[in-house]
């Protein structure tokens, strides 16, 4: 199996340095190769405009998703993001591992998704969901949070696990063709002692070797919504396209 790992925490000696780590010689012991991608290290550039491409559509006014379609045809995204498209190409499994900040991803992280799916590369010409451009590959967010499991329940303040991933789970990966495994989810790392963190990581490890396999989170099939407005879903990408 194939792993591309995208690592979004400031901090090497975080739990979230462990946890990639952890899952780096978990899998290439098993005979898996993995590649890493480690946002902070690579000072990688969240932003997305026309720095992301060499060519140019339109000079006079810009509209991203035009501009990646154009990227896409004429090999036109700059090196630093073809090498991550690359990655995604060449993948089995996608982790995505980080922290949650404001229920939700780092910027740094939410911007990598930006730049890296893109028109052409990650979706596009009615490729969505279970006939995803990455149909057939799978993906697990590997996620800490500060604060107790019950808080991020039915019953807690937050509210369920399951409803803050939603968007990274269906508006990202579902939407271009992951099938998404359950997460794996550390509650108040910093609160627990050096035996619980390594109990964690052994856990992450077996996880892990069982990915290929794992359950899947229930998604769409396009199928059953033909016949609907599914026109203007084509592009759902409103951060891109919401003029």
């Amino acid at each position: 199996m194939r792993v591309f790992i995208v690592h979004a925490h400031p901090e090497p000696g975080s739990f979230n340095g462990a946890m990639t780590s952890e899952a780096k010689a978990v899998l290439r012991a098993a005979g898996h190769e993995v590649v890493l991608s480690d946002l902070y290290a690579m000072g990688f550039d969240p932003v997305s405009d026309r720095r992301n491409f060499l060519t140019v559509r339109n000079p006079d006014r810009l509209k991203q998703q035009d501009e990646e379609e154009y990227a896409s045809e004429q090999d036109g995204y700059i090196p630093a993001l073809q090498l991550e498209m690359d990655k995604l190409a060449w993948c089995d499994l996608l982790i995505f591992q980080f922290p949650l900040w404001w229920l939700g991803m780092p910027a740094i992280l939410k911007g990598w998704v930006d730049r890296v799916f893109a028109v052409g590369r990650a979706y596009g010409g009615g490729r969505y969901f279970d006939r995803g451009i990455f149909a057939g590959k799978r993906a697990l967010c590997s996620v800490t949070v500060g604060g107790p499991a019950p808080a991020y329940s039915d019953i807690g303040i937050y509210g369920p696990i399951s409803s803050i991933l939603f968007p990274i789970h269906h508006g990202i990966l579902g939407f271009a063709g992951f099938t998404v495994i359950e997460p794996f989810v550390v509650y108040g790392p910093a609160r627990m002692g050096e035996e619980a963190r390594a109990a964690c990581l052994a856990s992450y490890g077996e996880r892990l070797l069982a990915a290929g396999t794992a359950p899947a989170i229930p998604g769409p099939r396009v199928a059953d919504y033909e016949g609907l407005v599914l026109k203007a879903a084509l592009r759902p990408k409103g951060g891109a396209d919401a003029d």
